[in-house]
């Protein structure tokens, strides 16, 4: 992660670097390491998906289709958003298929906000958060997850409210927390959208991953369907991230803005996946329920594979990513850690401090992914076992 100043790079977006992911996965490939980093599944969704895929393109979905996405996308977006949360969203003036959510992210910045507009968001944050925002000459306010519990102090969001305040990014369930936002601090956020008339960007990629308690989209919320633009992605739920089929669910007002600038980002996204991903949308239940309980069986055999490792675990209510403490082991720099692990035991981890500003508020934490075979998460702790003879105090 270079913080050098690139000579050809505008100031906006100078300090940003190469990602973080791309260096440890460098590590990791270097040292032939299990790579628990980057948040990609090592396996693929339902045959049926792929097949669907086949044959769409054997059909012929193969040229640009439609700017909003392809009409049975749309539906099937819609209907899914009324099934699980009894939202009625107009598949035609309401829904836009994207690039994946980090291009409905990039979109929705660059249509709706002005230089100098202020977005509050908490930290740890998606890594994209903060380039998007500086992209669109956006101001980053920033409020503090704080460990063990990742939660806020209501009064510190308040704050960082001021008259340039023009949004709240929210992101539920939370990468890379594995946090799941309650519902008491989801109305209280939303009686603040309400009172000093705010945006909200609700990040719910992860929203059918949810091991405790539930997942509720704000939009759901008194007031708050036309105030919030919901961005959600196939990727995480189906394990097709390379597809990169992401959407927006918003008012027609918010909706013809975030399309003005799509159409000049990326116009329009994977015409054979498109079909595809309909489908998927409309899977029975029980796909639903077994994705469940495969995740959940990979994150306790992770979670429990760490704590007996010696790491502080607590086990994430969402996603699949946990944050471990190092401090138990004799660590306290989640980067100096992490740039050792693949040499030093053959695992490759993400340091969370490069998703915080406030680093100290993070360096004792390493995130690792189990997006992965029950195999892989099993060689991952045998491999981790040889921390031992590396403690330090």
């Amino acid at each position: 992660m270079s913080g050098l100043r690139q000579p050809y790079l505008t100031s906006r977006l100078q300090g940003f670097g190469t990602t973080i992911f791309t260096e440890m996965t460098a590590l990791a490939e270097r040292h032939d390491a299990v790579n628990l980093g980057q948040g990609f599944p090592n396996f693929d969704g339902p045959d049926i998906l792929k097949e669907a895929a086949i044959q769409a393109i054997r059909g012929h979905h193969n040229q640009y289709c439609r700017m909003i996405g392809k009409p049975e996308l749309n539906t099937a977006i819609a209907a899914h958003q009324k099934r699980f949360y009894d939202l009625d969203v107009d598949p035609t003036l309401e829904v836009t298929v994207t690039n994946g959510a980090t291009e409905a992210l990039f979109a929705t910045f660059q249509a709706l906000f002005e230089v100098g507009d202020e977005i509050i968001f908490f930290e740890p944050f998606y890594d994209s958060y903060r380039a998007c925002i500086a992209m669109a000459g956006g101001v980053e306010r920033l409020v503090t997850l704080r460990s063990p519990d990742f939660s806020y102090d209501p009064d510190e969001l308040e704050r960082a409210i001021n008259p340039k305040t023009r949004a709240i990014l929210l992101n539920t369930p939370h990468n890379p927390t594995g946090k799941v936002f309650s519902r008491s601090e989801l109305e209280h956020i939303a009686e603040l959208a309400r009172r000093y008339d705010l945006l909200v960007i609700a990040d719910e990629v992860y929203e059918h991953l949810v091991f405790e308690g539930e997942h509720l989209p704000i939009a759901t919320l008194p007031g708050m369907r036309d105030r919030t633009i919901t961005i959600s992605s196939t990727g995480k739920t189906f394990s097709m991230t390379g597809w990169k089929i992401g959407y927006t669910c918003a008012s027609e007002a918010l909706t013809a803005a975030i399309r003005t600038a799509h159409q000049f980002i990326t116009f329009c996204n994977s015409a054979p996946f498109q079909p595809a991903m309909a489908e998927a949308l409309m899977i029975e239940d029980e796909f639903f329920d077994q994705l469940l309980v495969e995740y959940r069986e990979r994150r306790d055999r992770l979670c429990a594979g760490l704590a007996d490792v010696g790491f502080g675990v607590r086990p994430p209510a969402g996603t699949y990513f946990v944050l471990a403490d190092i401090r138990p082991l004799g660590f306290d720099d989640d980067v100096e850690f992490c740039r050792m692990l693949p040499a030093a035991v053959g695992v490759a981890a993400i340091p969370p401090t490069a998703f915080y500003v406030n680093k100290s508020a993070g360096r004792h934490l390493v995130r690792f992914a189990f997006c992965k075979t029950l195999d892989i998460l099993d060689e991952a702790i045998r491999r981790l076992g040889g921390l031992a003879s590396l403690e330090r105090t």
